[in-house]
């Protein structure tokens, strides 16, 4: 792993576990056994580290969102999202955490315009993919709900499970939610 990549999962987990106003280039640097100079030769600033530290799993998040635009919403299509979307979830809960858990000190971090702007996109979908109060609330407890518990693992005692189990049970209930066998006749 290039020391740019050291910087930015370092990065990452100190702006998830002591928050991005907190974290300082300065621990960045310490933590990656480097100068903070030689920090700045890879990022110009924070707001860049933060950024490159969050588009992989941003990039993630879109692909698994225009997917569900292309393909529609029918009952297939939400099973494949479902696991598409808890798959990408747990796959960057560090991104995660910091997006759910920091959106207030966040707002004004140009990086973060564009995880607002994907989390627009997702609930103009769903409301315009679902016709009823009941079904735009199911899918806002659903995806919303994943997402926060897996954000605050710690606090809730979700990590305790294998991360198999964790994702075992997420599909089961946003399934649940999102796409009933018809034979249980909730719709």
């Amino acid at each position: 792993m290039s020391l740019h990549d050291d910087l930015r999962t370092i990065a990452l987990h100190e702006f998830a576990t002591a928050g991005y106003a907190a974290t300082s280039l300065q621990r960045i640097a310490d933590l990656a056994g480097t100068s903070k100079p030689s920090v700045l030769y890879h990022y110009s600033s924070k707001e860049q580290l933060l950024a490159d530290a969050i588009t992989p799993a941003l990039d993630e998040l879109t692909a698994v969102v225009d997917v569900m635009e292309t393909e529609g919403f029918g009952l297939d299509q939400r099973r494949a999202f479902i696991a598409r979307f808890v798959d990408t979830l747990l796959a960057h809960r560090e991104v995660l955490h910091l997006i759910i858990n920091q959106a207030t000190t966040l707002q004004d971090v140009p990086a973060f315009a564009r995880a607002q702007d994907l989390m627009r996109r997702l609930s103009d979908f769903f409301d315009v993919a679902t016709s009823s109060t009941v079904e735009k609330l199911r899918f806002g407890v659903a995806l919303a709900g994943a997402a926060y518990v897996l954000a605050s693992a710690e606090l809730l005692g979700v990590d305790e499970p294998a991360p198999e189990d964790v994702r075992a049970a997420l599909l089961i209930v946003m399934t649940e939610l999102l796409a009933p066998d018809d034979s249980t006749g909730q719709n």
